[in-house]
């Protein structure tokens, strides 16, 4: 059995550092590139895995060398990568990330022309051989197949939904058990702007917990046992170098530890706390930390 399974989307990032944004028609000198893995889906499997959960992917992929470079590094990261199609022409999301130095914000220029989606016939028998199963919005008809697949069998359901794509989109954020969006999410989806007002009218009965992210602002989150009732979580104070892959490290992070069996506000803990570790290393993945940093800065914490 899996600790954590997860679908959609997987990237290869290819990061530029520059001492600033630039404005339009300007020249800036590139400080530094390179690549890396990255995808809401890819980037949250690694996390959890660098956290100790058993972690699987399930996607379809091709035979060119963007894939290739997927694959490797999820098996250097222990991620069980069985369940993979292929099929000619497919291929991961391939990104060019600008990384502004003086700040760690970035600015993400992406083609998916090659993304293809998973079928649920295909995935059918692997969904219950998981304790938590993640999804994103870039499967969304795929995902909602998923998440009756995984009640029918008592598997909690985790969902990081970046973009409003569609009603199925929607939807998705309604039926899933942890609803994990970033605070810019939650405006569109919702037209709030406070987010208490976001998390009321966010709620779904089918939440154990629904999360409102928002950097450097912590997280505002509801939990079924608190009822309407919305907590705040702050960020950590880190000095921020790229904040490439927070959010998705944040979602793995939660995962890792919902599998575990930990308390809803324990995994927020150790949700915000790797993330906030992450922002202070370049990549979207390099810098994602293992169970023992993540305690050990907790512990200095005082959590």
């Amino acid at each position: 059995m899996w600790d954590v399974l997860g679908f959609g989307v997987v990237a290869v990032d290819d990061l530029v550092y520059l001492d600033a944004y630039p404005e339009s028609d300007s020249k800036a000198p590139i400080r530094e590139e390179r690549r890396d893995g990255g995808g809401l889906a890819g980037t949250a499997l690694v996390a959890a895995a660098r956290l100790g959960a058993r972690a699987a992917y399930g996607g379809v992929l091709g035979d060119d060398d963007l894939s290739r470079y997927t694959l490797a590094q999820f098996e250097r990261e222990g991620i069980d990568c069985s369940l993979v199609k292929y099929q000619p022409g497919a291929g991961p999301v391939h990104s060019v990330i600008i990384v502004d130095l003086s700040n760690g914000h970035r600015t993400i220029l992406y083609n998916s022309a090659r993304v293809v989606p998973p079928r649920i016939e295909d995935f059918a028998e692997a969904i219950p051989a998981c304790r938590v199963l993640f999804v994103d919005n870039t499967i969304s008809a795929f995902a909602l197949e998923a998440i009756r697949m995984a009640h029918a069998h008592g598997i909690q359901v985790v969902a990081d939904l970046e973009r409003v794509v569609n009603g199925e989109t929607l939807e998705v954020g309604r039926r899933v058990d942890h609803l994990i969006v970033s605070s810019s999410y939650a405006a569109r989806a919702t037209g709030e702007k406070e987010p208490a007002a976001m998390l009321r009218a966010l709620h779904s009965p089918d939440h154990a917990a629904c999360v409102i992210t928002s950097g450097p602002n912590g997280c505002w989150y509801t939990m079924r046992e608190t009822g309407d009732k919305v907590h705040h979580y702050p960020a950590h104070r880190v000095q921020a170098v790229d904040t490439t892959g927070c959010g998705d490290v944040f979602h793995g992070a939660y995962a890792a530890s919902i599998a575990r069996g930990d308390a809803i506000e324990r995994a927020i803990a150790v949700a915000t706390a790797t993330a906030g570790l992450k922002a202070t290393q370049p990549g979207g993945r390099q810098g994602i930390p293992n169970r023992a940093t993540v305690e050990h800065f907790m512990s200095e914490q005082r959590y």
